[in-house]
């Protein structure tokens, strides 16, 4: 065997003037925008829960009061907000993940079923609450009906903007 030292490369020289990359969209202070994915969860969703009471835009159900939210619940939420914030974390998983859908949020929230001395399994959620959802997050264009074979819906450019601009206030009263 015979080795070719013909190919070893020398380090190339450094240029002694480097020109940072500049995008557009960039403002002058060099901060870039704030997403969804730049705050804490948890701070996110009751935020963004507090928007959609605020706003009025989504009604709640006759029936929010009384269901449960899955076969293997005992009782209904306690919380009296629930729903906006069952909505609100709806609209940041399919802000993070997209073409989700019923099937898939049925997955999501649902949790062991104890069926007393037999072993417990897993059992998914009710599937009218995260449909309803979807309903009223699409008549508001947060999200829409997603093209791809997989189906399920994605997030509206309207509506990554409006979840954005809430990140961006959340993290602005966390920089306070």
């Amino acid at each position: 065997l015979q080795l070719s030292l013909s190919r070893v490369q020398e380090p190339r020289a450094q240029t002694a003037m480097t020109v940072p990359r500049v995008s557009n969209n960039v403002p002058e202070d060099g901060v870039c925008g704030v997403t969804v994915k730049d705050v804490p969860a948890n701070d996110f969703i009751t935020a963004y829960a507090a928007h959609l009471k605020r706003t009025g835009k989504m009604e709640l159900p006759k029936w929010s009061d009384l269901v449960k939210t899955a076969k293997f619940k005992e009782l209904a939420p306690y919380d009296p907000d629930w729903y906006y914030v069952r909505a609100a974390a709806i609209a940041r998983r399919v802000y993070l993940r997209g073409d989700v859908g019923v099937g898939a949020m049925r997955k999501i929230y649902g949790g062991s079923q104890r069926r007393g001395t037999i072993k417990e399994k897993f059992s998914t959620s009710g599937g009218s609450i995260p449909r309803h959802i979807f309903h009223q997050l699409e008549a508001m264009k947060i999200i829409e009906k997603s093209d791809s074979s997989k189906g399920g819906r994605r997030i509206t450019e309207t509506g990554q903007r409006d979840l954005d601009s809430i990140a961006g206030q959340i993290k602005q009263a966390q920089e306070e």
